[in-house]
């Protein structure tokens, strides 16, 4: 099995494959009583369209699902209990049509945090970091990368450690000008986790991954847009306004179309050129005969915008 297909295999066991159709309520609502924390259930009056969870906010907005890192105290520090919302959010997709992550206060993630709510043993017990590794967090960047609707991160601050792997896990990256982009673990003697050299190494390349990672270097918001790492540095009072507006978009988009071409992108990255040949055709199969496709042929013919149901 190639790399890449091995390590989805390993850290996204028991998840579809990238771009497929959203999890069932029942293998959601399975999910859901299999995690370390109890969830609560869904509060009064916003119910319908929050869910509340203790170290995450979820709001819906239309066809967008909003979901925060609310740790702000800790710079949304990625604790195992956050980890674990964080997928039952994503589980509770509903009929969303894109997601939208960003972070509470002035940081995006500044990476795991192990020691919440005694969770130090974690570091200190014998593979114990193997453990939150495998059983938390790389399942939540699998989770992210394997959603069928498009993911827009919203970075503000710091993205360091796993951090930097969730953000980067989105199909679009807006940072705020004063964002960065840290791998530090050189410096406390330890390696970049949660597929960070894989999503690191495919964006930019050996050399500055390399860079990232054995230097430890901050990545300003602006050099990871020049570099391609990000989709766009944006100012700070104005990238949350792009952000929404973009995930707004693509919510009334051709899902189907999108969840396609994410599963395209991912056999492209390290599929040969025939296995391309194949996912296109078979997604052209599919996507021709979805309803949004009928609509966008009747939007051109009748030269008016097309009204897509994401279907």
């Amino acid at each position: 099995m190639h790399s890449r297909k091995r390590v989805l295999a390993v850290v996204g066991e028991g998840l579809p494959p990238i771009g497929v159709a959203r999890p069932s309520p029942s293998f959601a609502s399975s999910f859901r009583s299999k995690l370390r924390y109890p969830l609560p259930a869904r509060g009064e009056g916003q119910g319908e369209t929050r869910l509340a969870y203790e170290t995450i906010l979820t709001e819906r907005s239309g066809g967008v699902l909003m979901i925060t890192l609310n740790r702000p105290e800790r710079l949304n520090a990625a604790s195992i209990q956050l980890a674990d919302e964080f997928r039952a959010a994503l589980y509770d997709l509903g009929d969303a049509r894109a997601v939208l992550i960003t972070g509470a206060g002035k940081g995006f993630c500044s990476g795991a945090d192990l020691a919440a709510r005694g969770e130090a043993n974690a570091i200190t017990s014998k593979g114990g970091s193997h453990q939150a590794l495998q059983n938390h967090y790389n399942p939540l960047v699998s989770q992210i990368l394997r959603l069928p609707v498009p993911v827009v991160t919203a970075v503000n601050g710091p993205a360091a450690g796993v951090g930097c792997s969730i953000a980067l896990a989105g199909d679009f990256v807006i940072a705020a000008r004063s964002a960065y982009f840290l791998q530090a673990f050189v410096n406390i003697g330890l390696v970049p986790d949660g597929g960070s050299t894989w999503l690191l190494a495919r964006a930019i390349g050996r050399a500055r991954a390399t860079r990232m990672m054995m230097l430890g270097e901050k990545i300003s918001a602006e050099h990871a847009e020049e570099w391609g790492l990000i989709y766009k540095a944006a100012q700070d009072d104005s990238f949350m306004a792009e952000a929404r507006e973009l995930a707004e978009r693509l919510a009334a988009g051709p899902t189907l179309a999108y969840a396609t071409m994410k599963r395209n992108i991912a056999t492209a990255l390290d599929g040969t050129i025939n296995d391309v040949f194949l996912a296109e055709a078979e997604g052209q199969r599919l996507a021709g005969a979805s309803a949004d496709a009928m609509e966008g042929g009747m939007a051109f013919i009748q030269k008016r915008k097309p009204n897509f149901a994401g279907k």
